[in-house]
């Protein structure tokens, strides 16, 4: 067995940009990794996925200006070559393809039990993703075996479809950006759509993330936020970081030929049956992203020297009066339906109760609840609503290692006090 005084689960973003701040504050510590620096973004991701965010708002802490375009989208090489090479940079005290299996309390820290031995720590720092498993839904099991089934960490491009049809189940950032690919591939595409998030990537001459960081929405903090849970939860924006800067909602998907159609409710003997909502859920995102928009207005004329262009208006979602209610799966029509709907994170060798009931963990923060000297990081809206990105890793790892810092320097005062009594 080991000791010290930290250990970090995961060498992804949040798991290094969090090494980095322990080594500013002179805090011992191992990075525990399942596989490589940056395993997900090698290993889960389709080839030619690119990052939602810019390059400017991509930086992690003691990391320099990016050499690439500031205005760019990196992609899924380019972004496992900036963790490896932030890893060598801060000289993260790495202990790659180690696998934890279990984590328990042991007197006031933790043991942490991997294939290559066991840690006892004071302090942990929980960054191993929250996209680890698909979320797929039960009625899954009810898709005829004809049917070829996939999920955004399992598919890797059109070339590995057949030349059928493809349903695709989820119209956040993933699934628009699949239908959108597979269609230009020459195979029809079905898009079922239920609550989204509707963007444009740029609005006034700028980019969407400019006018969020300017205006402050992506500092806005968890306490701040009215529904937490509802936002926490929400689908990622509808965007797609092309290197043409191009927006993608289902207006352009319909322009290229995807069929639209409303959330997938069930399915029935084969046929998938959709919600006639359709029309509805559209006009609630068109009506939130033109709140949101109003508000960019607002803050650029109270701020009063914004370089922009003149406000603009995006035309409405168009969708069918009569949207196709079912589709009949088992026709032949239909040879793969990829599941977009959602992520969740994998704790199965957490055995320390401090999980929901839906398997996520219980926090103020980032600081989890029931666990004193426990973290987590990499989590949707964790302290701010920057942190669902790459860029909003160098606030919260500020933050949390305060809160370690001072977790470590109270027990430490506890110990001295109960010797001197």
């Amino acid at each position: 067995m080991a000791d010290t005084t930290t250990v970090i689960i995961g060498a992804g973003h949040a798991g290094l940009a969090m090494s980095r701040r322990l080594t500013e504050r002179s805090i011992d510590h191992v990075v525990l990794e399942r596989g490589e620096v940056a395993h997900s973004w090698r290993t889960e991701r389709w080839n030619s996925l690119r990052l939602l965010t810019p390059n400017w708002h991509s930086r992690l802490p003691g990391m320099g200006d990016c050499d690439a375009d500031p205005d760019g989208f990196m992609s899924m090489s380019e972004v496992v070559a900036l963790l490896a090479e932030y890893a060598e940079a801060i000289s993260a005290p790495l202990h790659d393809r180690t696998t934890v299996t279990r984590v328990s309390a042991a007197g006031t820290g933790y043991d942490v039990v991997t294939d290559q031995g066991v840690w006892r720590a004071p302090t942990v720092v929980l960054a191993s993703g929250s996209s680890n498993i698909a979320d797929v839904p039960a009625m899954a099991q009810r898709v005829p075996r004809s049917v070829t089934m996939c999920t955004p960490l399992t598919y890797r491009s059109p070339d590995d479809l057949d030349e059928r049809g493809v349903l695709v189940v989820g119209a956040s950032a993933t699934g628009i950006q699949l239908a959108d690919e597979i269609q230009r591939s020459g195979r029809p595409v079905t898009i079922a759509v239920g609550e989204h998030v509707r963007l444009p990537r740029s609005y006034r001459g700028r980019d969407i993330f400019w006018w969020m960081d300017a205006s402050g929405i992506l500092d806005q903090r968890y306490d701040e936020v009215d529904d937490l849970v509802r936002a926490r939860h929400l689908p990622s924006p509808q965007l797609i970081g092309h290197p043409d800067r191009r927006s993608l909602d289902l207006n352009a998907l319909a322009a290229t030929g995807v069929r639209v159609v409303g959330r997938l409710a069930g399915i029935d003997r084969g046929t998938a049956q959709f919600s006639g909502a359709l029309a509805n859920v559209c006009a609630l995102a068109d009506l939130k992203m033109n709140r949101l928009l109003d508000s960019f207005d607002d803050w650029a004329r109270r701020t009063g020297d914004v370089d922009a262009d003149a406000p603009e208006r995006f035309a409405p979602t168009c969708v069918s009066a009569r949207p196709t209610l079912g589709i009949d799966l088992g026709d032949g029509h239909i040879g793969t339906v990829i599941w977009c709907t959602g992520y969740r994170p994998d704790y199965r060798w957490l055995d320390v109760p401090v999980l929901d009931r839906r398997g996520r963990i219980r926090h103020a923060g980032g600081a989890v609840v029931d666990a004193p000297g426990m973290y987590l990081l990499g989590a949707n809206l964790l302290r701010r609503r920057r942190s669902s990105y790459i860029g909003g890793a160098a606030s919260d790892t500020a933050d949390l290692a305060a809160h370690l810092h001072h977790h470590l320097g109270r027990n430490r005062e506890s110990t001295a006090a109960l010797i001197r009594s």
